[in-house]
């Protein structure tokens, strides 16, 4: 630690009311916008700190984080710098694509010739390709603008915080921006794989708060839910490293096709607690608030 250029809390202070003059923009709220308006009320929008998302399998965590990821680039121009233990990045590209177009993942991985067979051909003049086909290609080419900032990467046990930390620089320097929002998903896979699982989190959430205050940015992870606690609230003096704690849990599922999930935020430094409905539709890969 280097005391040169040492400055007391009045300059600190007087430099601070600076930068506050000089945005002039009227702000909704302080932090990053995630497009999911009351998340965004409730969080403030993200800020540097950590964010955890709890969920037992099949709660649509990896879904809700890409998601949570994809809008926040196309709302703030940041880049995303996106870290999966658990996925192939082909299976997170299906589930965009099957958002954007509303095509189901299921479908999309089928190809464009069972598109073809399953919507028909197309109705235009000159068109070969089945209405499928060209809503996918049309909504995948309406999300370059924004996709050219987001980027995935895949990664196993061996990985470390300094790979990871590598990526995020070279993100930034692709995306031409210092702004970033980093998102782990299945954190309890990172450089604590060797300790009993109950031991892992502390370690986890001690090494992400710290990358985050390093990076000087928000950073998204999520934790596997393995055994239910009574309350969401239990969880709240498991991290208390991070900036917020959310856990996912599902009250209802409609016909098998959307499942209706609660987010409850038991931990909040930069608001209130708060409670938040969905609508999730595994197959679209798709959360909607309520």
């Amino acid at each position: 630690m280097s005391d040169g250029g040492l400055k007391s809390e009045a300059a600190e202070l007087d430099a601070l009311l600076g930068e506050l003059e000089s945005a002039r923009d009227v702000k909704a709220i302080a932090g990053r916008r995630t497009e999911f308006k009351a998340l965004d009320a409730a969080l403030n929008g993200l800020s540097s700190g950590l964010y955890l998302v709890v969920g037992a399998s099949g709660a649509g965590k990896t879904a809700f984080l890409k998601q949570l990821c994809d809008q926040s680039a196309r709302a703030n121009s940041v880049a995303v710098a996106f870290f999966t233990f658990n996925e192939r990045n082909t299976d997170l590209r299906i589930r965009t694509l099957a958002r954007l177009s509303g095509i189901e993942a299921r479908d999309i991985r089928r190809g464009a010739g069972y598109l073809l067979h399953a919507y028909g051909m197309s109705k235009n003049p000159g068109e070969d390709a089945a209405p499928g086909w060209q809503a996918l290609k049309a909504a995948a080419d309406a999300a370059k603008a924004w996709l050219a900032r987001v980027y995935l990467f895949e990664c196993d046990i061996k990985t470390t915080l300094d790979e990871i930390a590598d990526k995020i620089s070279a993100a930034r320097k692709a995306a031409g921006t210092q702004d970033v929002l980093v998102a782990v998903d299945s954190a309890e896979r990172l450089g604590a794989a060797a300790l009993p699982f109950d031991e892992r989190l502390p370690r986890v959430e001690e090494s992400l708060s710290d990358l985050a205050r390093r990076i000087d940015a928000p950073v998204v992870a999520t934790w596997p839910e393995l055994a239910r606690a009574s309350a969401p609230q239990a969880w709240a003096e498991r991290a208390p490293g991070a900036a917020a704690v959310m856990v996912l849990r599902e009250t209802e599922s409609i016909a098998d096709i959307v499942r209706r999930v609660t987010l409850h935020i038991v931990k909040n430094r930069g608001g209130e607690r708060a409670r938040i409905e969905f609508d999730f539709s595994p197959g679209l890969a798709q959360f909607s608030e309520r």
